[in-house]
């Protein structure tokens, strides 16, 4: 077996590795795919730093993290992407495969989270509080839209939640005792609880639920022969097919 031989199989075998450990990114429309997704977890960032310059309340991850944050001294946005790298590894015994998406999702919000905070002062005066907390709350429901829409792979925490489901248990169930139990720990470390968790809690399900069937890429379809377009059927109802939500099932992430 010549040299070159065996520099092909091994390129073989690590690919088929990959594909085992990665999810692969869909081939269809993947540039648009690319640029949805970034914008979605900078703009993610950016609402969970409106979130902590409001004060008035996190969402339960952001609980943990900034509790972490105030026992160690090191920044919310550092600690988001630690516990976001801890939660990927328990990704292992679950047999879940992260796509580009994941990797991008722990690096990309919580350095966007540190530079927003390094550069913009916490506000005073209570009505800009609030007015940083409904911002927040309503620019992280457009941005989990936007990241899971592009269909590269869920967040960490997500594919964690996920892929105890995958097991047999309530989705439901899973998610309430994992931010339950992660709510509980960050607000004993000295994370802020308040009404802006309780808001969150209330809004962003229905604010995601309005906005992914509007943000999600579809598969392309491929393009018609004019001997093949004569013999077609009619398009679906909904023009080309984007308008009929109903009829397909919306992705999670």
């Amino acid at each position: 077996m010549t040299t070159g031989t065996k520099e092909l199989e091994g390129n073989v075998k690590l690919g088929r590795l990959a594909r085992l450990l990665v999810s692969p990114p869909p081939a269809d429309r993947l540039a648009r795919r690319l640029g949805q997704l970034l914008a979605g977890l900078v703009l993610y960032g950016i609402s969970d730093a409106l979130l902590v310059l409001g004060g008035l309340g996190l969402d339960p991850w952001d609980v943990l993290h900034q509790g972490l944050a105030r026992r160690t001294g090191i920044p919310i946005g550092t600690w988001t992407i630690f516990v976001g790298a801890a939660v990927l590894l328990l990704w292992i015994p679950l047999r879940q495969r992260p796509g580009i998406g994941t990797a991008c999702n722990v690096i990309v919000i919580g350095t966007v989270i540190d530079l927003v905070l390094a550069v913009v002062p916490a506000p005073h005066a209570l009505p800009v509080r609030w007015v940083s907390l409904l911002a927040g709350v309503a620019l992280n429901g457009v941005a989990t839209a936007c990241y899971i829409g592009a269909g590269l792979g869920p967040g960490p925490r997500d594919g964690l939640m996920t892929g105890f489901a995958r097991r047999g248990h309530s989705l439901r169930l899973v998610r309430t005792s994992i931010e339950l139990s992660v709510l509980a720990t960050g607000w004993l470390l000295g994370g802020t609880v308040g009404i802006g968790t309780a808001l969150y809690a209330v809004g962003i399900g229905p604010l995601v639920h309005l906005l992914l069937p509007r943000l999600t890429i579809r598969p392309g379809h491929p393009r018609l022969s004019s001997s093949d377009a004569r013999g077609a059927g009619p398009l679906p109802v909904g023009g080309r097919g984007q308008r009929a939500v109903g009829r397909f099932p919306v992705p999670r992430g």
